[in-house]
């Protein structure tokens, strides 16, 4: 059971307590004996499950309200407040201050996704604006270098290491200071994992922290540890001061909430988690917006994010300005650059799940679809020429003969050539 089937079992016992004749102190027993086993069934911690059930049965003594009290939303209230409870150690992150060096050190064991996870946290920043470089300071496992590199030139960072030095301090410390020099804002550090806890890693976790003081320390946490989880942040805690913790793989593990819950009773705050293995399928976490969003609520604050990503903002004004310039003439081209833009976005899933309502409006295949439909217009669209795409339907109600050249050219039935024009003239209007 992934994280989106305990957030469905959670709703419907919501739901089936919404929809009950009477409400009454046994309907909210029956309510969270139904959440409680599903939260059991996600490998949350039981003496969580049992502290969360009790506060939620103690806050809501229905029998003892007043009449006119609001008792469905006052239940819901009391549950979605337990929830955040489970996940929100009550301490402040760390965050980054602009036009500043800001360190931060990744810690973890070897298989969690810290490489990964390194280049997923600069590529948020960069897009974001900041200036941001990667250090490799894994010299004990082959290859790592080579990940990191190729990671950081897909997402267009700098990065730093060495073939040659096999000191992780040293390369650790000269990475730090070359960027220090040149005024970057988010230098990111990564360190030497190990197939499990070693003094070794301590030892040299402790020796690379001295080296380059880092603003903050995150641990790289694999979801699959599920309850497990808390141990080792813990024992990493007690070697180097962590300041805050990235979950990876919580797309697809039965323990992510166990994972969650568990990190979170540490006392320290869970600030992203990683939601699959491409660079963008990483998300700010936030307690009460991820609550939201597991129970089909939507996460407003998680679309805001992806709307007013530099990038997404950038294309935005230059097409507005294009536009304008052009008299207000809209054309094939700047259709072309809004899908290009809508693409960028990511998963549609994702951001439809953001939407307070929509989250099943998707469906199963139909993501897929819909994003195999959009390339294919933008497919039809690559085979027009110049004059064309910086046109508008007059051209084509001027020389029909044209879509049959561009439906040979995208290897498509023109039927889809015209739907291309119908979609553009919905555009337009």
């Amino acid at each position: 059971m992934v994280l989106s089937d305990l957030g469905s079992k959670i709703s419907s016992a919501l739901q089936q307590m919404g929809s009950a004749t009477v409400i009454d102190d046994q309907v909210v027993d029956k309510m969270m004996n139904t959440v409680s086993l599903a939260l059991l069934q996600g490998d949350v911690d039981v003496k969580l499950v049992k502290k969360l059930k009790e506060d939620v049965k103690n806050t809501c003594k229905v029998d003892a309200m007043a009449s006119g009290v609001n008792k469905r939303k006052v239940i819901q209230t009391a549950l979605m407040r337990g929830l955040c409870g489970l996940l929100d150690p009550g301490k402040e992150p760390f965050k980054p201050k602009k036009k500043k060096c800001n360190v931060f050190m990744f810690v973890g064991l070897q298989g969690s996704g810290k490489t990964t996870s390194c280049t997923k946290l600069a590529y948020y920043y960069r897009k974001r604006g900041w200036k941001t470089a990667l250090v490799c300071a894994d010299t004990f496992r082959a290859g790592a270098y080579d990940q990191l590199k190729q990671n950081a030139t897909k997402a267009k960072v700098p990065y730093y290491g060495s073939y040659t030095e096999p000191d992780p301090v040293v390369v650790a410390e000269q990475g730090v200071e070359r960027f220090r020099k040149d005024k970057y804002e988010i230098i990111i550090v990564d360190t030497s994992g190990r197939h499990k806890q070693e003094d070794a890693l301590f030892e040299e976790m402790q020796m690379v922290h001295k080296a380059v003081n880092p603003n903050e320390v995150i641990f790289v946490m694999d979801s699959s540890m599920g309850q497990a989880a808390k141990l080792q942040a813990t024992a990493f805690q007690a070697a180097v001061t962590v300041g805050s913790i990235i979950i990876t793989k919580l797309d697809g593990h039965a323990k992510g909430g166990g994972a969650l819950s568990a990190v979170a009773a540490t006392g320290s705050p869970i600030t992203f988690i990683g939601t699959g293995e491409h660079i963008d399928q990483f998300e700010r976490f936030e307690t009460k917006a991820f609550v939201d969003q597991l129970l089909g609520m939507g996460n407003l604050q998680g679309l805001k994010e992806i709307i007013e990503d530099k990038s997404v903002m950038e294309s935005q004004e230059k097409l507005v300005q294009k536009i304008t310039s052009k008299g207000g003439e809209f054309t094939f081209r700047d259709m072309y650059d809004q899908f290009q833009t809508l693409m960028n976005l990511g998963s549609f899933g994702k951001v439809m799940s953001m939407i307070p309502g929509f989250q099943n409006l998707m469906g199963e295949g139909r993501e897929e679809q819909s994003q195999q439909r959009i390339k294919r217009f933008m497919t039809v669209m690559d085979s027009m020429t110049n004059k064309e795409l910086d046109s508008d339907l007059k051209i084509f109600n001027a020389q029909p003969e044209r879509l049959y050249r561009i439906s040979i050219g995208s290897g498509v039935d023109q039927r889809v050539v015209w739907e291309v024009l119908e979609t553009f003239k919905q555009y337009d209007e």
